[in-house]
């Protein structure tokens, strides 16, 4: 007997437009996204070990704001650099046609950590003191992120038969995984769990850091088996996606951060730098 799967929605991007501006499920992800980032963040300067180290709410708001403008930046550039450079090349003019979409993780990672370097520099607290701050408000961003992928039927799974498999029309007739919800739940909820209870204490500088790192490209390289590859790119070295080349250096990078934290900086991090 054949099973019969499930249709994705086919949900309108937009929710609601007055005139020439739109409000659209994605752009309404990133600020849903933001407000739970202020939200935690807030929460975490009357942690006594972060007020501590001289964050204040002040502090904190100047800083999100910033990262929002990296996270944007570093999102658009990174797509356009990473996936789309032959197009770009031939047209340097679609770095800026944000209407066409295109975000990048990875290239938001590193305008954060641009906009951390220099806020780390302004302020005299230390590089990766700012990032074990801001390391727990990252994943539930991410996780409405890929919630607005989906509703959006963008970035669907490989083929599959598994029960829950769903049909996205834009992808052809084949069922699919969601991978979108799967990165939702991994990348996002997940991951901020593991990373607010890691963090409720003191630890040693660069290991909340490294943690989410390991966390972060540990989920992304797992579903990266069950989303599929960009279609112009397709499976690259080893089988590896391109997404898979790009996080498994974070793991790399997270584990040696964190062996460095436990061995440098033995007692838990405090006080301004």
């Amino acid at each position: 007997m054949q099973t019969e799967f499930m249709m994705h929605p086919s949900i309108d991007p937009v929710i609601f437009s007055i005139g020439p501006l739109a409000l659209r499920w994605y752009g309404l992800m990133y600020l849903l996204g933001l407000a739970f980032a202020y939200f935690w963040g807030k929460r975490q300067t009357q942690m006594p070990h972060y007020a501590h180290q001289g964050w204040t709410e002040k502090r904190f708001s100047d800083l999100l704001f910033w990262s929002f403008m990296g996270v944007i930046l570093g999102g658009r550039i990174g797509y356009v650099l990473f996936y789309q450079f032959d197009y770009f090349i031939s047209n340097p003019l679609y770095l800026f046609d944000m209407s066409s979409g295109g975000m990048s993780f990875h290239g938001g990672l590193l305008g954060v950590v641009t906009v951390l370097a220099i806020f780390a520099w302004r302020t005299q607290l230390r590089f990766l003191q700012i990032g074990d701050f801001v390391a727990p408000l990252v994943p539930m961003g991410l996780g409405f992120g890929r919630i607005g992928n989906f509703i959006n039927g963008e970035l669907w799974g490989r083929t599959t038969d598994v029960p829950w498999a769903m049909i996205f029309p834009a992808a052809g007739a084949d069922p699919r995984h969601p991978s979108q919800l799967y990165q939702a739940a991994l990348e996002g909820l997940l991951l901020f769990v593991i990373l607010a209870l890691f963090s409720r204490k003191p630890r040693p500088m660069g290991a909340i850091s490294g943690l989410f790192l390991i966390g972060y490209g540990a989920a992304r390289f797992f579903i990266e088996y069950f989303r599929e590859p960009d279609a112009h790119l397709g499976l690259l070295y080893f089988g590896w996606s391109m997404g898979q080349w790009l996080s498994a250096p974070m793991i790399v990078l997270g584990v040696v951060m964190m062996v460095w934290a436990y061995r440098v900086h033995q007692a838990p991090q405090g006080g301004k730098a």
